[in-house]
């Protein structure tokens, strides 16, 4: 097992706690925000906006971005 992934196996859980804390604020704020909201649907579009983040992310580190972070 290398550093990094000893590194992950620790940290994995934490890393899915904040995810679903993130997801979870922005349904509160769709609820919020909209009367009558659609939770199915804002969970898709929050789910899909997480996911373009991500996609981001994926990218600038296959340019290298965060080889000397």
């Amino acid at each position: 097992m290398t550093p990094q992934e000893k590194e992950l196996a620790a940290l994995k859980s934490e890393i899915k706690k904040e995810i679903y804390a993130i997801f979870k604020a922005n349904m509160k704020i769709f609820d919020w925000d909209i009367p009558e909201n659609d939770d199915r649907a804002s969970a898709k579009l929050i789910l899909e906006a997480i996911e373009e983040a991500l996609d981001a992310l994926k990218a600038e580190v296959a340019e290298g971005k965060y080889d000397n972070y």
